[in-house]
């Protein structure tokens, strides 16, 4: 069908951190934040978008996409 772009697995995988518990290495070089980025979350306003952006921050580290 024109416009798919995903294999089926990567399509189930898709904005999922992946199955079960993270193990404590993944934790650590993903998860945790350094002060450099603690500077960039606080710079935004409110909690809840302190709390999305650096959401957003691990997400994107994690899995090189939004």
């Amino acid at each position: 069908m024109a416009g798919e772009y995903l294999t089926a697995a990567e399509e189930a995988a898709y904005g999922r951190y992946g199955h079960g518990a993270p193990e404590q290495s993944v934790l650590e070089r993903f998860f945790f934040l350094d002060d450099l980025d603690r500077e960039l979350v606080a710079k935004r306003r409110g909690d809840h978008n302190r709390l999305g952006f650096g959401l957003q921050l691990v997400t994107v580290r994690h899995l090189g996409a939004f």
